[in-house]
């Protein structure tokens, strides 16, 4: 028979004392700066490349579900007061070591290309080799984790990043002429629908470790219990704000050099827009631009990654506390390792998002199982549109992705 972790037998990292709403908005900034990275930046602009204004209504669809998923996935994280994975074998024996897995295989393979979207951009920057760049990128979170109080500097850490992204984007779109009417107009009439961008876009944004980021967040700041709820929204709805706004200025941007007539790079369309906007100077903005990508997300995804191997690990709970730096250093090494060898992340980043589509049906359809059962959510009663819209959710994705995949063969 397995042994079940207790309610509150989480792991203690944050020792420090801070209010409910910092740790709230810690866990929105991670959640929105873990989606909001090199992937992110890769697939946004080569998909405005391929499609145009057209791009706005799977953005558009993006934020709707982005909104579903995660006031689900953090409600019952946090009112349940047990992670994910936690959750999962609970509802049934060793269903949480095949989320683990996915969950994690999924981050690792994202941090790869988070690694090397960094060290990009220090290519860009400084004109050091990217593989160079990544490991001096794989270093500084090093740092940032094995800090003392370490998650109180890594939200800040991304805090700081997530006002340097903004900056940049708000300077390109003011120097280019941005076709507004256009971008709204096939937003909520589009003339051609792809299944596999709105896959991509989702599953990078909520997809595979990233949905869980913010929740298992709370957890470890010590939020549990529907008495927290209103932080739980506040958060969420934050975290999803923030990454939507960033990605509707980089779509905006896109677009107003698409619609010149300008080629992006396929190597590099993210970088193309930068430097068609405003010349070496935007290029260079850029190349600061995907470091910070890089680096909020190397944050974001080794930390949520890392949270799964709690209970992947084995039933002892001191394991992981005595033994999660070294999770963390390895986890980074691995990433950073790889990339040296492999080089060249750009196409994977955009694979690796549809990836996680095809698992967020599947993450999610746990919690909903999860939210229904009182021996896990006490006298909380989850609200029925929650239920009902995550419900269709993982029906469209399911549908979606089985559409893809058809599709590409």
């Amino acid at each position: 028979m397995t042994d079940k972790p207790k309610k509150n037998d989480l792991p203690k990292i944050d020792q420090t004392s801070r209010s409910p709403w910092n740790i709230a908005m810690g866990a929105a900034f991670l959640m929105a700066m873990a989606a909001v990275g090199p992937g992110f930046l890769t697939q946004t602009a080569t998909f405005t490349g391929q499609m145009g204004a057209n791009f706005g209504f799977a953005i558009l669809i993006c934020i709707i579900f982005d909104v579903i998923v995660q006031m689900n996935v953090w409600r019952v994280i946090v009112v349940s007061g047990k992670k994910a994975q936690v959750l999962a074998n609970d509802i049934f024996p060793g269903l949480g070591y095949v989320l683990s897995f996915l969950v994690a295989v999924g981050g690792l393979f994202f941090n790869i290309g988070n690694v090397g979207g960094a060290g990009l951009g220090l290519n860009v920057l400084f004109g050091i080799s990217p593989e160079n760049g990544a490991v001096i990128a794989g270093a500084l979170a090093i740092i940032v984790f094995v800090v003392k109080n370490a998650l109180t500097v890594m939200d800040r850490t991304v805090q700081v990043l997530a006002v340097v992204k903004v900056a940049i984007l708000i300077y390109i779109i003011c120097v280019m002429t941005v076709p507004y009417h256009q971008a709204v107009q096939h937003t909520f009439l589009p003339t051609k629908v792809d299944f596999y961008s709105i896959v991509t876009i989702v599953g990078g944004t909520v997809g595979g470790y990233i949905s869980f980021s913010g929740g298992h967040r709370l957890l470890e700041g010590g939020l549990t219990g529907k008495k927290n709820i209103k932080y739980i929204n506040a958060g969420a709805l934050t975290g999803i704000g923030i990454a939507s706004v960033i990605r509707v200025m980089l779509f905006l941007a896109g677009l107003a050099v698409v619609v010149t007539g300008a080629k992006l790079d396929p190597t590099n369309p993210a970088a193309s827009i930068f430097k068609y906007a405003a010349g070496n100077f935007g290029y260079k903005f850029f190349g600061l631009l995907l470091f910070a990508a890089g680096m909020t997300s190397i944050l974001g995804s080794t930390f949520t990654s890392t949270s799964f191997l709690d209970y992947a690990v084995g039933k002892n709970k001191s394991f992981y506390q005595n033994y999660h730096k070294l999770l963390v250093i390895g986890f980074i090494v691995i990433s950073t390792i790889v990339f040296y060898v492999v080089g060249s992340p750009a196409k994977v980043l955009v694979f690796v998002g549809a990836a996680n589509g095809f698992v967020l049906p599947i993450s999610l359809a746990i919690l909903l199982l999860a939210s229904r059962l009182p021996k896990l959510m006490g006298d909380y009663h989850h609200p029925k549109w929650l239920t009902y819209t995550g419900w269709f959710v993982v029906i469209f994705m399911a549908y979606a992705s089985i559409k893809t995949v058809l599709g590409l063969f």
